[in-house]
This record gives structure tokens, sequence and C-alpha cells, in this order.
């Protein structure tokens, strides 16, 4: 009687989870398919207003900084204190601002830096950095 309640212990201490791990991927697969984003393709024809909406695309300013240290805000000359004086006032009227900064190749990276800083300061939120696409050399 012994061996017969030690072999019915037994087999319950083994339990058999490959239906459980089955389960858990069947409803991993259902939330991946259910919570893609639904895209909408209809075509519709929007009717026409008066007024023109804004431009979507922002005027762009550049700033840019030289290899000797000078500073140009839309190809006018300013110094620090100047062009942080002018981009508050760019971004009063616009606060969608968008500058891009322009290095020289050969601009000290301090300067860039600064320049950077001067556009966090001015809370310039649209920063880009302007480069050239390298040319293949053949």
């Amino acid at each position: 009687m012994k061996k017969c309640s030690k072999s019915h212990h037994h087999a319950l201490a083994e339990l058999n989870i490959t239906p459980l791990l089955d389960l858990a991927f069947v409803l991993l697969v259902i939330f991946i398919i259910t919570t893609t984003p639904i895209v909408n393709d209809l075509d519709i024809d929007l009717p026409s207003a008066a007024s023109r909406p804004k431009d979507p695309k922002s005027k762009v300013n550049y700033v840019t900084v030289e290899a000797d240290g000078k500073l140009f805000l839309n190809k006018e000359e300013v110094d620090v204190n100047g062009l942080h004086e002018k981009l508050v006032a760019l971004r009063v009227d616009d606060p969608d601002l968008n500058v891009v900064l322009r290095g020289s190749g050969h601009t000290k990276y301090q300067n860039v830096v600064a320049v950077m800083d001067i556009l966090q300061q001015a809370n310039v939120a649209k920063v880009n950095l302007a480069t050239e696409p390298i040319a293949d050399h053949k």
C-alpha cells in the first residue's frame, strides 16, 4: 500500500506545463495582432476654404559658425549676445522656430557647442545640423 501512495504523490508533483505555454503563446499572438495600428486609407474629397491654410513648412533660420568663430544668423553677422537676443525675438514671433546650425568642417567644436547652448537658452526646440553628402571618390 505504501508503494501505491508514493507513486500517486509522485505523479501529482510533476506538472505538464506544455498546454500552459501553448496558451501563453496563443494569447501573445492575439495581443500582437489586436494592438497593431489601424491605417485609414479612405479617399475623401475635402471641402475648399476661402482662406489658404498656413504653410506647414515653417521658415528655416540658419545659424552659421565659421572656422574663425564668426557667427551669422541668416547671412547677418552677430555676436554671441546678439544671437541670443535675435533668437528670442524670432521665437516670440514664431513659437515653432526651426533652426539649422551650419558649421565649417574646420570650426572648433567648442564654438558649435556654445551656439547650441545659446539655442537651448533661447528655448529653440527644433535644431538641425547641416551636413553635406560624402562625394564618391573614384
